[in-house]
């Protein structure tokens, strides 16, 4: 493993920036009434003289992810596999729907980034209708792809304005095919980070592509028994002020999918502590255990309204709390993990400057003892300076 010699590091969070070199990592809180490139300018501009262009590789979380609607023929193959791969792209998915019902599901408001529509091997022909490009054209949405059936990749083009096309998601066999879609929503995830006018701007002062955060994380997770002592299988939560992420080993997952990746990723858009603390805090409220749990921190729901050092930290304990409850049997979702084998949980991003390591086992021993009646401990691992992400920076640059 190559070490950052002579290279700066520089991670643009929705609330801090990480500036790392050889020598040291430093953060800074973000200064939101000026631009992201003027405030790290401002702040780091010193250390950014001198460095070169070529030297400098930049990532971020600021843009919060891109929201995708998933219009499927069937739950057990179109709906799941496209879900699947939507997910470990690092998109936010606000809701799937099966296309034989379609008629029967309300248009959501908001813009959807990117609507995905897929069903049928590669034989199958005449599985969409009217009733799809009805749908859409109610729907404020930016992006269309089409997975499915390449025997209706015609119609679907003929029907849907600047719709992409790419191979079935589905083989012949009835296995998932990643590669093309991942590839596609991942440039796009990309394109949206870069087509940020704050972000763009960057472009100042490396001439290196700028990565999404949790994708450069993600690349970090083989190589993170250099840095920590951790025993497999591991989960890793990367919690900050627009998202949480979720990053897990294939061992954790029962769904046989067959995919090249060795670890997968979770964005959920909504969870964050600072830029997403209202919808934090809906979710909160709706979780039937977390009032049992504020009693125990020895708190009320007043919390909620409060601005203080101790309010943070325990909406960093929700969110802690309530990205465990998503990933087990008690929220039917996407996925469960087998949450009863982690040995340990890794925890990166904002939320190591906050909480201590007793404040995170709290939460995790009411997790397993309330949600999985389970006296299980796994070991909580603090990553406070940020080496998850400069192991993941270095492994990309290697990787290039």
């Amino acid at each position: 493993m190559s070490q950052n010699k002579d290279k700066l590091l520089i991670d643009v969070g929705s609330t801090y920036f990480k500036v790392s070199t050889s020598e040291h990592i430093e953060q800074h809180f973000r200064d939101f009434n000026k631009d992201i490139f003027d405030d790290l300018k401002y702040k780091c501009g010193e250390i950014i003289s001198r460095y070169a262009k070529a030297d400098v590789n930049i990532c971020s979380s600021a843009n919060g992810g891109l929201s995708a609607l998933i219009i499927g023929v069937t739950h057990t193959f179109s709906l799941k596999f496209a879900t699947n791969i939507a997910f470990n792209s690092g998109i936010n998915i606000i809701d799937t729907i099966l296309y034989q019902n379609i008629e029967e599901y309300s248009v959501p408001s908001d813009l959807v980034d990117v609507v995905i529509v897929v069903g049928g091997i590669d034989s199958h022909s005449n599985i969409f209708s009217d009733s799809l490009y009805n749908y859409l054209a109610q729907l404020n949405y930016s992006n269309l792809v089409f997975v499915g059936s390449e025997q209706e990749a015609s119609s679907i083009k003929d029907n849907i304005e600047h719709a992409v096309v790419l191979p079935n998601i589905i083989d012949d066999r009835l296995h998932i095919v990643e590669e093309h879609l991942k590839e596609y929503l991942t440039n796009l995830y990309q394109q949206d980070i870069e087509g940020k006018e704050d972000i763009k701007n960057l472009y100042d002062i490396t001439s290196n592509q700028i990565y999404s955060t949790p994708y450069i994380v993600n690349k970090a997770l083989p190589l993170i028994d250099a840095r920590f002592s951790i025993v497999n299988p591991f989960i890793l939560l990367d919690i900050g002020g627009a998202t949480t992420d979720i990053h897990y080993s294939k061992d954790l997952v029962d769904d046989n999918i067959v995919t090249e990746n060795e670890y997968d990723r979770l964005v959920f858009k909504k969870l964050g502590v600072y830029k997403s603390k209202q919808s934090l805090i809906f979710a909160a409220k709706n979780n039937e255990f977390v009032y049992e749990l504020l009693t125990h921190l020895k708190v009320t729901e007043n919390i909620f309204d409060e601005q203080s050092e101790k309010a943070t930290k325990v909406l960093m304990q929700l969110a802690v709390f309530l990205v465990l409850c998503k990933m087990s049997h008690y929220k039917k979702s996407y996925i469960n993990l087998k949450l009863l084998a982690v040995n340990s949980i890794v925890l990166t991003g904002g939320v190591t400057k906050v909480l201590a390591v007793e404040d995170i086992e709290y939460i995790i021993s009411f997790f397993y003892k309330k949600i999985l009646t389970s006296d299980h401990n796994p070991v909580v691992v603090l990553d406070s300076n940020y080496d998850i992400w400069t192991l993941g920076a270095q492994g990309n640059e290697l990787c290039q």
